[in-house]
């Protein structure tokens, strides 16, 4: 027995669309003899009467009306498939996990991400601020798609992408006397109460390994694991520190002074991705536009 082929549904549902074979034709881009061909195939296939001629025209028959219904359900599912397979090309829709230390979580990743939504309507995020270890170890049980860490990597195991690394900043609470100074250098700190990041980490060792170097005493009254922390303790008068830019200029409203510190310290850390999978486009993409925008974060 003959089976009923695309063509002939397709012809059927331009016909209904249209409402003549001449642009039921012209939406298939084929002649209107092949059109009629087509749908005196199909109604002898179902045996059922679809369409009939008053005047020069056809009209479909009531049991066309409830066999377009089903069609139009099946091309509807069609379309979508198809769509979908657009907004996968185009890495516009799925889903997106991503942990990021607090430094990039606390405001300049959120921003940059949701730019990046808008532009991708159909995708998902769900997005976690957490310490580089905690990244490092979510990104290695397979819990997030993408990781932001500080440099080094705990787990030398993890593919990466190490990202522009901006330099650090001198911050100071509003009308302390080193803000009348555009470019500060370790001789500047003498004397004065500093804020740490917590002994033990890598930030920590960087800045600390400065001052020395240049035989420099402070007086390191308060420490503590958070950049955000640190800025507020800042914002509050108790004292100065060596803060990330991105947490820096988030507190660049809140009694936060931020100036220039030479000898340059980068802040350094890097896209981590799961090791039991290749990572997905959509990761790619937020890596790419993040270097893009770190590229102008010096300016």
């Amino acid at each position: 027995m003959a089976r009923i082929n695309s063509r002939q549904v397709e012809a059927f549902r331009a016909m209904m669309l249209t409402g003549s074979v001449t642009e039921a034709a012209k939406l298939m881009v084929v002649t209107q003899p092949a059109v009629s061909r087509l749908l005196r195939d199909l109604q002898a296939l179902l045996k059922m009467e679809l369409f009939e001629r008053r005047g020069t025209g056809l009209v479909p028959t009531a049991a066309a009306m409830a066999l377009y219904t089903e069609v139009e359900r099946s091309f509807v599912g069609l379309e979508r498939i198809s769509a979908a397979a657009e907004e996968i090309r185009g890495r516009r829709t799925g889903s997106l996990r991503i942990a990021a230390l607090p430094a990039l979580a606390n405001g300049y990743l959120p921003r940059l991400a949701g730019h990046f939504l808008q532009e991708r309507p159909n995708l998902n995020l769900a997005f976690f601020g957490v310490i580089s270890p905690i990244v490092v170890d979510w990104v290695l049980n397979n819990q997030c798609d993408i990781g932001f860490a500080e440099v080094p990597i705990a787990h030398s195991g993890l593919p990466s992408l190490r990202l522009p690394a901006p330099a650090r900043v001198a911050v100071l609470p509003t009308g302390h006397r080193l803000t009348e100074k555009d470019v500060l250098e370790p001789r500047d700190f003498e004397g004065e109460t500093f804020i740490s990041l917590s002994a033990g980490s890598s930030s920590r060792h960087l800045v600390d390994q400065v001052f020395n170097r240049h035989e420099v005493r402070r007086v390191l009254r308060v420490e503590t694991t958070l950049s955000e922390i640190m800025c507020g303790m800042v914002s509050s008068g108790l004292g100065v520190a060596i803060c990330d830019p991105f947490t820096a200029r988030e507190f660049s409203t809140r009694g936060v002074v931020a100036r220039r510190f030479l000898p340059r310290i980068d802040f350094e850390f890097s896209a981590v991705f799961p090791a039991q999978r290749s990572p997905s486009p959509v990761a790619l993409d937020l890596v790419e536009t993040m270097r893009k925008a770190l590229a102008e974060f010096d300016d």
